[in-house]
């Protein structure tokens, strides 16, 4: 079978984001959002940081998903709108629904997937054959854990099938050593020698959260002033049933961390509503713009000096936990914030 692109499909494939396009994207404020579509996966991995199941929880309430679509489209600014889960195809009625209306409204569609759709032929159910050539840019991800549910070869065949769609393609692998030669070897596989001038890999880093933290290990803790600020507290996530949280930190959309880091929407304007609340939040604007160890030079926030935390986000959820009390310590984060603002 020839799987080397058309004219066409290279120009289709080389005028839509690429790894540095989508990261730049999410770092810059307000220009990228991402839609957890779904808690369902039928690869169930043991190291899954959602804790995604076969029966894990999927749209039924047509009116609020339709919200949250619309809600997005609305938002002013932005350029680009990534979905994830669980598996995003295994919403078979939500996925096509939701990628239909932001190309419809000109953003970039990024999905994240496990391939598991595809044959090892390299063809498709219909449905996905008809979705593909929608999605802008395809992360595909790999490991030893997906393998038991999706083998080389099927996942070698979605390769082709998103490469005939005019996809660009990211293989995701995880990082624990020989991730980066496994990713490269699919890809000669599906697409030949000179794959690099269609697709990019990634070595993504294993996250301790949902069923991963019981398979990975705790590798450091570090110091509240050694945590960097977050840069991707600009690109908020929003669930399929409304909830909206303003980074994209996997535990904290699925039920862990500060409850007030999570807000329920209603009606598209719920959604801007939420996110504007977030962007103004003046903890957040500190960990975006200084990282939570500016906080602990604050009154009431000393406590955060006597721990140590595995990365930002520990740092962060501690940070709100003590803001969130009465005290000096809301005060004094609000007094900075404002002088965040006014400096620019």
């Amino acid at each position: 079978m020839n799987s080397r692109p058309t004219p066409a499909d290279t120009k289709a494939v080389r005028g839509r984001p690429t790894l540095a396009d989508t990261e730049a994207m999410r770092r810059r404020r307000g220009e990228s959002v991402l839609l957890y579509i779904t808690d369902q996966c039928p690869v169930g991995c043991a190291h899954c940081s959602v804790d995604a199941r076969a029966d894990g929880g999927r749209v039924t309430d047509w009116e609020a998903f339709h919200d949250v679509v619309a809600g997005i489209v609305a938002l002013p600014g932005l350029r680009s709108v990534a979905v994830s889960g669980g598996e995003p195809f295994a919403e078979q009625r939500a996925l096509p629904y939701a990628i239909g209306a932001f190309a419809d409204a000109g953003l970039d569609t990024i999905v994240f997937t496990s391939g598991y759709w595809a044959r090892e032929s390299g063809s498709a159910p219909g449905w996905v054959r008809r979705l593909l050539p929608r999605i802008s840019t395809l992360f595909l991800s790999t490991d030893g854990f997906h393998q038991g549910g999706v083998s080389s070869h099927r996942f070698v065949g979605a390769l082709r099938a998103a490469h005939r769609a005019g996809c660009r393609i990211v293989v995701q692998e995880l990082d624990t050593g020989d991730g980066a030669r496994v990713a490269e070897g699919l890809l000669l596989e599906a697409l030949g020698p000179r794959w690099a001038d269609e697709a990019e890999t990634k070595l993504i880093t294993p996250l301790r959260y949902g069923r991963g933290s019981g398979v990975f290990a705790l590798q450091s803790r570090h110091e509240v002033g050694a945590l960097a600020a977050c840069t991707l507290l600009g690109s908020p996530t929003v669930r399929y049933d409304g909830v909206v949280i303003p980074c994209c930190n996997e535990g904290l959309i699925t039920g862990h961390g500060p409850s007030a880091l999570r807000a329920q929407t209603r009606r598209p304007e719920g959604v801007a509503r939420a996110l504007t609340g977030f962007r103004d939040d003046p903890l957040l604007r500190v960990v975006g713009h200084l990282g939570p160890g500016a906080a602990a030079d604050l009154p009431g926030f000393e406590a955060l000096r006597e721990e140590r935390f595995e990365n930002v986000c520990g740092g962060c959820w501690k940070a709100y936990d003590i803001a969130g009390r009465p005290g000096r310590a809301a005060d004094s984060v609000t007094a900075l914030g404002v002088a965040l603002t006014e400096g620019g």
